[in-house]
């Protein structure tokens, strides 16, 4: 006779195979929804690790090191975001895009809900590859041959040139993310279509400016030739405290030129114009976080007492809940130029000294803090500062 609990477990397991089959699994369709495909180990290598490609590329991948790709899934911003219950899986394939660094396969959506992945455990994720965020293998690794620009003879491992496929537009793949997710989840990474739209499209592009050509071996004791920096130098902003991190600066700063004295009542204006002359895109461009802050500031050198200051911003405001929304932006286009004024007025005699300071920043205080990413989490640099001194009678 059958058990009153084994007609419950049966009915059970029926009802939830019944469920499973009702259930519509859509393919995964957008690029950024998919993983870089699993990649075979080239012939002649170890691994395509990172840390295994710099014992012959030593210099080439020091400077990886430095970069802001090497900390892509370190970084503490990112691990922050994937914590947050709103936070779905795609946002990981722009931080570590190879399937070989991703624990789990996503093969499909449930009823095409991007919190709903139907995940499969991937049995070749390599968790050293997954730290090195984006690597070596990223850009060079594909099909078992490793993609150059440049033939070389008896190569140690398979090589095959595709110059197209290392062009800009494999930068572009990611940063040119631009989706509404869901009516919370917005991805605004426009750099690419900023470029395009800018003066600089069709006569430099990311490797241009981001990747400065440089001739040198490309391994020790072999001959030089053309090669690029792998630092890929950006906002400057490190991603630790004691890391060091290559900034490019795209901004040109033209100052009034001051006396040395003056008298008491006189009325004193200065004014500071910051140009975008070297960037193709907008600045700031990329995470729309990102900001600059523009302080004029006047002191007495007697009492060390600000007796004027002037604060601006350049940067886009955002509304993200309940539902995302930008509220502001004068991000600077291309060739743009702003001016910044401060008139002083001295009412007393004395010493005074003007300051004037740009910052860049990654965020603001209050996002970091909302973040709990800590003291150790750089949120801004200095990129420019001026100061004049003068006497007033």
């Amino acid at each position: 006779m059958i058990s009153t609990s084994r007609i419950v477990v049966f009915w059970i397991s029926a009802f939830l195979l019944l469920m499973s089959c009702r259930e519509n699994i859509t393919p995964l369709r957008d690029n950024w929804e998919k993983a870089i495909p699993q990649q075979r180990i080239p012939t002649g290598l170890v691994s395509i690790r990172a840390s295994d490609c710099g014992i012959c590329h030593q210099e080439i991948y020091k400077e990886w090191q430095l970069s802001t790709h090497a900390h892509a899934w370190t970084d503490l911003q990112f691990q922050a975001e994937l914590r947050k219950e709103s936070s779905p899986y795609l946002c990981i394939n722009c931080h570590i895009p190879l399937e070989n660094q991703q624990e789990y396969l996503i093969k499909g959506l449930i009823d095409g809900d991007i919190y709903k992945p139907v995940k499969e455990k991937n049995p070749k994720f390599d968790s050293q590859l997954q730290e090195e965020g984006i690597s070596c293998s990223t850009c060079h690794v594909r099909d078992g041959y490793i993609i150059g620009v440049n033939g070389y003879p008896n190569p140690p491992h398979p090589v095959k040139i595709d110059t197209a496929f290392l062009s800009e537009q494999i930068c572009l793949t990611c940063h040119n993310a631009n989706a509404v997710v869901t009516p919370e989840l917005v991805c605004t990474f426009e750099t690419g279509d900023e470029w395009e739209a800018g003066p600089f499209y069709g006569v430099k592009n990311c490797i241009s400016c981001h990747m400065d050509t440089i001739s040198r071996p490309l391994i020790e004791g072999t001959p030089e030739r053309t090669s690029h920096r792998h630092w890929f130098a950006g906002s400057g902003i490190p991603k630790r405290k004691g890391i060091e991190s290559k900034g490019l600066e795209g901004l040109q700063y033209k100052t009034d030129t001051l006396a040395s004295s003056y008298h008491v009542g006189d009325r004193i204006p200065f004014e500071i114009s910051l140009t975008n002359s070297y960037a193709g895109h907008r600045l700031p461009t990329g995470d729309p976080e990102r900001f600059y802050i523009i302080e004029l500031v006047w002191e007495s050198l007697d009492d060390h007492q600000v007796v004027q200051r002037e604060e601006f911003r350049i940067g886009e405001t955002w509304e993200w809940y309940p539902e995302a929304k930008k509220l502001t932006d004068n991000n600077l286009e291309p060739g743009e130029s702003r001016i910044f004024k401060i008139d002083f007025i001295p009412k007393e005699y004395g010493t005074y000294n003007l300051t004037v300071k740009v910052t860049k920043h990654r965020m603001d205080e209050e996002t970091a803090a909302y973040n709990q990413l800590g003291e150790e989490y750089p949120l801004s640099i200095s990129v420019f500062e001026w100061n004049h001194t003068i006497q007033v009678e």
